[in-house]
């Protein structure tokens, strides 16, 4: 599952940066998220541990946050977009216009469905209930 979460996250990031998804604040975050996912990952598969489970858990909770905020962000880019072009739209024209606008609504999904698999490594993991080492 962490394999699977770092080629994902990796290439996502590569998607990200061919298309320069970082002209504000907002589409640098899943840019950083997906970095500080990786170098998380990394950590943990190098040295499996409670602290490195329970900062993986963190990371994906939010990547699960950037995936909903991504959606809505994409949804409003598009309402914006085609109230530009059709400001009289409303109703299912206004919806079907936004779903199929210019910025694909659903891609931030991604960053929920890598979260998820993040999640489901971490899952009753072994290090969250051996001893400690000291």
């Amino acid at each position: 599952m962490l394999v699977t979460f770092a080629l994902g996250a990796a290439g996502t990031s590569a998607e990200l940066l061919l298309l320069r998804h970082f002209g504000s604040m907002w589409e640098a975050v899943p840019l950083v998220l997906l970095g500080v996912g990786l170098l998380t990952s990394i950590w943990h598969a190098a040295a499996p541990c409670r602290a490195s489970v329970l900062v993986l858990q963190t990371t994906m909770v939010l990547f699960l946050a950037s995936g909903g905020i991504g959606i809505g962000l994409h949804y409003d880019g598009n309402v914006d977009l085609h109230r530009e072009r059709l400001p009289d739209a409303g109703g299912t024209e206004l919806i079907s216009g936004t779903l199929t606008g210019t910025i694909p609504v659903l891609a931030p999904g991604a960053m929920t469905l890598l979260g998820l698999v993040g999640l489901a490594h971490a899952y009753r993991h072994p290090c969250l209930t051996a001893p400690s080492r000291q």
